[in-house]
């Protein structure tokens, strides 16, 4: 049974979630206030109503409450200031309990009954006494929630190697497993400055065009394989997807030549 929703997503290049419209007329781009699991919250649609099957949605599938007046747009400048305070006092208590942490970024629920301190650390951090601090300063829960690096990147943000903005903080919303078989794949440098990004993990670009790699070798026979070419018998050592050849060390002169896929055959197909 399909279920008419919204797509709302509360911060840029962050996951969609669903929510009941009901009776309100929304579309793309209008700006919401709606209840999570974290209290309530303010977004922005970016997924005009739609009919989505059951078993896409999470339940509960929650209501949206309003669409945004200019009271809540007022009300959402304000917690960003408090965000700013909020960061700054952290800050010094943490330095204070000389903790070995790294803040890295502040959220508050739009309703100010929660306020959410992301970090990162290289191993587990007593906080006990730090939330304790907070709880009295700001006299609403607290919660202290450690991150790893990629989402450091994603929150700070900054430039890739491209040039152009990270990916992970201007619109990818999941992080993909990327791995240096990838990287072997599309014959890149296995030099970590060369395919690490600023978090010091493997590029998450190294993924998108994995699949088409992947496909393309299905026509080329795979490294080390004996075949047959028009001089004779070799053993393939170097694969061109893009040129689509193959390199070819010929078995009694050694020496090593180019070839197009469809000019060789494999041995055990003679």
């Amino acid at each position: 049974m399909p279920f008419k929703v919204v797509g709302v997503r509360f911060k840029k290049a962050g996951k969609i979630y669903y929510f009941k419209p009901d009776d309100i007329e929304l579309a793309e781009g209008d700006s919401v206030i709606v209840e999570t699991a974290r209290g309530i919250e303010f977004g922005q649609v970016v997924l005009g109503p739609a009919d989505i099957n059951e078993e896409e949605i999470v339940q509960p599938l929650k209501k949206v409450i309003r669409k945004a007046g200019e009271d809540d747009f007022k009300q959402a400048e304000i917690n960003k200031e408090k965000e700013k305070k909020a960061f700054e006092i952290a800050q010094e208590k943490i330095i204070d309990h000389d903790l070995p942490m790294k803040l890295i970024k502040v959220e508050q629920t739009f309703d100010g009954n929660k306020i959410i301190f992301y970090f990162t650390a290289d191993g587990r951090i007593d906080f006990r006494d730090l939330v304790k601090d907070l709880a009295a300063v700001f006299r609403t829960r607290i919660e202290l929630r450690q991150i790893g690096v990629r989402d450091e990147a994603k929150m700070i943000g900054g430039l890739g190697c491209c040039g152009r903005e990270l990916c992970c903080c201007s619109w990818l919303a999941d992080f993909a497993s990327v791995s240096i078989r990838m990287a072997k794949d599309q014959n890149l440098s296995l030099n970590p400055t060369k395919i690490s990004g600023i978090c010091g993990r493997l590029m998450c670009c190294l993924k998108y065009e994995n699949d088409c790699y992947e496909q393309a070798k299905e026509d080329f026979p795979e490294m080390g394989s004996r075949v047959i070419t028009e001089d004779g018998e070799g053993k393939v050592v170097g694969r061109n997807i893009f040129k689509r050849t193959v390199s070819v060390e010929l078995k009694e002169s050694k020496i090593v030549k180019s070839y197009p896929i469809n000019k060789v055959t494999l041995k055990n197909k003679e």
